[in-house]
């Protein structure tokens, strides 16, 4: 297998779920500024929509979409149980926080990175971020993680758009459970590799 990633954006998610899994791939940085591959060539050869994550199997087959990779990723190791059963109402559940995460929070940081969005927008977008990220962290009132007290593989999806408060001037302080759940995440082994691996930590 291989992940496209560019360090620290959503691919993130993917990378940590791969480390927790412990599957062999191949991780190859695919910059979203650049495109370019480690080798030179265009990543949109790759992938032509241009953003990562991407995950191409050993057969060729893609995956494109965070949720849908990190979903196939806990499917093939079941006994680590990274995702619950398929079919199961926890199943539902996990995907409904995927679905959350990457509509509510994902999409909301956007329009924070866009350089031509006017102010008051991103005044908007950022009070309604912070509308969801204080109903997050009451959803974690008394979990260690989204699940509950078993991690899965919303929580690297979790911490991956969290990591985005900083740069983007919004402070968590407010969210004292979030902020308990960045610290366990953090402390993960896992994430340390993946974080490591992206350049993002020493």
């Amino acid at each position: 297998m291989k992940l496209y990633y560019s360090p620290g954006a959503c691919s993130l998610s993917p990378h940590i779920a791969l480390k927790e899994s412990g599957l062999a791939f191949e991780a190859i940085a695919a910059p979203t500024k650049t495109h370019l591959l480690p080798d030179g060539s265009d990543y949109y050869r790759i992938n032509p929509l241009g953003y990562v994550p991407l995950l191409e199997l050993d057969d060729g087959t893609q995956l494109r979409e965070g949720p849908a990779i990190v979903q196939y990723i806990a499917d093939q190791v079941p006994a680590k149980h990274l995702a619950p059963a398929n079919g199961t109402m926890a199943r539902y559940k996990l995907q409904e926080w995927l679905t959350f995460i990457g509509t509510e929070l994902h999409k909301g940081f956007s329009p924070l990175f866009n350089p031509a969005m006017p102010a008051e927008a991103k005044a908007a977008a950022k009070e309604r971020l912070l509308g969801r990220l204080k109903w997050i962290d009451g959803e974690l009132a008394g979990r260690q993680y989204l699940m509950g007290d078993t991690f899965s593989v919303a929580d690297p999806y979790l911490f991956t758009v969290s990591n985005w408060a900083a740069p983007m001037q919004i402070d968590l302080t407010p969210y004292p459970n979030l902020l308990a759940f960045r610290a366990r995440m953090a402390a993960r082994p896992a994430v340390q590799a993946a974080m490591k691996a992206e350049g993002l930590t020493q």
